[in-house]
């Protein structure tokens, strides 16, 4: 019996040593590990901030829109929307796929927005209307169009959109401007009776025959109803509005000492005529009027 019982100790410190030897191999080897094998909490993984993708590149590392506008991630990127500031205080928003090269069309409903003027302390409601564009189903848009409450339009912004539905979610729709924004240098229209004028009458290199081959109307009748879109980051090669050096627009094309240019917006064609009558010798040939390699 004593010489069993001596075996059975030595049997079960065996068995010990071979259970700490399989727990020890059972033991994580990450401290990191976030439960172990009894199911006891352990500390979560610690992951550093470099191998993380910077939040302001993930979230707005978007090329500039292809008006020249502010790009705005809606969901996460499941959406885009492309801000664009006009003269006289208008602001428009494209709507934009996952891929902000695609077009969307969402539900037509007013956006209630509200604008807040750097240094100004309370923010002023404005409205965003829709204004559906070629090719948009029926009942939906692709684009909104507001006028920015008076006195904003040459001034740093902060911009929010509370509400925007899109297949039915809600997102909210923020983003900032800043003075350069608005500047993109697009002259003011003529008045009626000075564009009349201007555009029906000869002078300097500006003749009766162009005035002919325009139609013998003004540039806001000849184009009525086209819409200007500005593009600010023309491709070398690309022809160019002679005025402001954006992308020029060949709906926007005028007849001017009996050669076609084309410029970006109906108030360009207004100025470039002035120019043409009033300082000829500051007009050069069409072809010089592209984008530099």
């Amino acid at each position: 019996m004593k010489f069993y019982g001596t075996f059975l100790l030595a049997g079960l410190a065996v068995a010990g040593l071979w259970l700490a030897g399989c727990t020890e191999q059972r033991k994580p080897k990450n401290s990191q590990e976030t439960q172990s094998t009894t199911g006891a909490a352990m500390p979560a993984p610690v992951v550093s901030a470099a191998s993380l993708p910077d939040a302001t590149e993930a979230e707005h590392g978007h090329k500039p829109g292809a008006h020249g506008g502010i790009m705005i991630s809606l969901g996460r990127d499941s959406y885009h929307a492309e801000a664009v500031f006009e003269r006289g205080g208008i602001l428009r928003i494209y709507m934009l796929g996952k891929d902000e090269s695609r077009v969307i069309d969402v539900e037509k409903q007013s956006l209630k927005a509200f604008v807040k003027a750097e240094g100004d302390t309370n923010a002023v409601p404005f409205t965003l209307e829709p204004e559906p564009q070629d090719g948009d189903a029926e009942s939906r848009t692709s684009q909104f169009v507001g006028t920015l409450p008076e006195g904003m339009a040459d001034r740093a912004l902060d911009i929010t959109v509370p509400n925007l539905v899109i297949s039915g979610e809600r997102f909210r729709l923020g983003f900032k401007s800043n003075d350069s924004d608005h500047d993109t240098g697009m002259p003011d229209k003529v008045a009626d009776a000075e564009e009349r004028a201007l555009y029906l009458t000869p002078g300097g290199i500006y003749t009766e025959a162009d005035i002919q081959a325009n139609g013998n109307v003004t540039a806001s009748v000849k184009f009525k109803g086209l819409k200007s879109s500005h593009d600010m980051f023309p491709q070398p090669g690309d022809k160019i509005c002679p005025v402001t050096e954006t992308k020029a627009n060949p709906q926007f094309t005028w007849i001017v000492d009996g050669k076609p240019y084309q410029f970006c917006c109906p108030p360009c064609v207004d100025e470039f005529v002035k120019m043409a009558k009033q300082s000829p010798d500051e007009i050069r040939p069409p072809g010089e009027y592209v984008k530099a390699k």
